[in-house]
């Protein structure tokens, strides 16, 4: 009798082979997440720039436009491992972080890690969570660690924290301070799915739970990471990062007379430097070995328009940190002498 050998399997719990070009990778992951979500190009590319680059994200968006999903996807598909945070008013920072949990049996104490320690973590609905929980969420998102008993416990890395609010509802929730929002890289706004979206996001609903690949290992995001250190960012992008987050405190030394009155805080520096960190990432993602003022100004309005504050006639008459971005975006001269583009890309 012969003996039979079948023919290999693919380990579904190793990653897919992927291309060693960074950009390539990176594509492939993202094409993997499409698999899953529909019509949301723009809000996985700043995922991806966020988490590469480092940052958080805040995605502000209506119930039912698959943030959850998005970013349950991106962990499967990324190697990392996944944490839901559903923020309620009567949470507590023990809740997120850990404590210190009394074994009588033994007679000691053990330390119990919150969810806050995965490399995706989503924070949903954070606005619905009182001051306390919110400072220690964003306490470990500035610093990478926690503090437990005296004793400080790192998050494993890559660490990201998604955070999502419902801009339509306010009955119950605690807004996050201007000094909290801006530890935030960018704020994403997620919007409706066009019909065609929509229809296939319907149309894929009846086919049921589809599976993704793991694609990529925390090591290889690491080497991303470090890839994008290494992209070249010119004094010119510098320049220009620095003139849009100033146009926003001055608006009067850079033309924008109309809006003195319309911005009561512009952007800290901090805004400058996410400007220019999330630039180099994109450059990487569009497979070049420098970033470019195009770069900036695709991201400028994800990285400050949370950083904004408006003045009460600005409220008023219904406008928002967008408008003052378009306008600002508009009339900043570019250094590079390029074209400007002063409406807003959708597509990733």
């Amino acid at each position: 009798m012969t003996d039979f050998t079948p023919p290999s399997q693919p380990d579904p719990a190793q990653p897919a082979p992927v291309s060693d070009d960074p950009r390539a990778a990176l594509q492939e992951a993202l094409q993997e997440i499409k698999q899953v979500i529909v019509g949301q190009d723009a809000m996985l590319e700043r995922l991806l720039v966020a988490l590469l680059a480092g940052g958080h994200v805040l995605l502000e968006g209506v119930p039912g436009l698959a943030k959850t999903l998005t970013i349950k996807t991106m962990s499967q598909v990324l190697g990392g491992s996944f944490a839901r945070i559903q923020f309620t008013p009567d949470l507590v920072p023990s809740d997120i972080i850990g404590t210190r949990i009394y074994r009588p049996n033994s007679g000691d104490f053990e330390t119990g890690l919150g969810p806050v320690f995965a490399n995706f973590v989503l924070a949903d609905e954070i606005n619905r969570a009182p001051a306390k929980v919110q400072s220690a969420l964003l306490e470990v998102m500035q610093e990478g660690q926690v503090t437990i008993a005296g004793t400080a416990y790192e998050v494993p890395k890559p660490f990201i924290v998604m955070a999502t609010q419902n801009p339509i509802e306010s009955e119950g929730t605690y807004p996050l301070p201007e000094a909290q929002v801006d530890r935030f890289l960018m704020k994403v706004l997620v919007d409706y799915p066009t019909t065609s979206e929509e229809s296939a996001v319907v149309g894929r609903s009846l086919a049921g739970e589809r599976d993704v690949r793991e694609l990529l290992t925390l090591d290889r995001l690491a080497r991303y990471r470090d890839a994008a250190r290494e992209v070249i960012v010119g004094r010119e992008v510098i320049s220009y990062a620095v003139a849009l987050t100033d146009a926003t405190r001055n608006p009067a030394a850079h033309g924008l007379h109309e809006l003195s009155g319309q911005v009561q805080h512009g952007a800290s520096p901090r805004g400058s430097i996410g400007l220019v960190h999330a630039a180099r990432v994109l450059a990487l993602l569009r497979g070049r070995g420098h970033a470019t003022t195009q770069d900036v100004r695709d991201l400028a309005r994800d990285v400050l328009r949370h950083r904004l504050v408006l003045s009460y006639d600005a409220l008023a008459s219904g406008i928002t940190p967008d408008d003052i971005l378009d306008r600002t975006i508009a009339t900043v001269a570019d250094p590079s002498g390029h074209g400007l583009t002063s409406g807003r890309s959708r597509a990733a």
